[in-house]
């Protein structure tokens, strides 16, 4: 199974979160886990799709307030 890789652009694309608070949420240590192909402060960053949606399943809020 082939893993899809996204930059934050392609994120911010196809799921509106932005570039900036993607390199917010790294910088704060939150958010979807990520990969850096590069060292130093501007490395490329890639996400994995798989680590998107597992990310966004974790925040999703049922109904009456309990966490999903």
């Amino acid at each position: 199974m082939s893993q899809d890789f996204l930059t934050p652009r392609q994120v911010h694309a196809e799921y509106g979160i932005s570039p900036q608070t993607l390199a917010n949420w790294r910088w704060m240590s939150l958010g979807p886990d990520y990969i850096k192909q590069t060292p130093g402060k501007a490395g490329r960053i890639k996400y994995r799709r798989s680590a998107i949606e597992k990310w966004l399943d974790a925040q999703t809020v049922q109904t009456g307030g309990a966490a999903a």
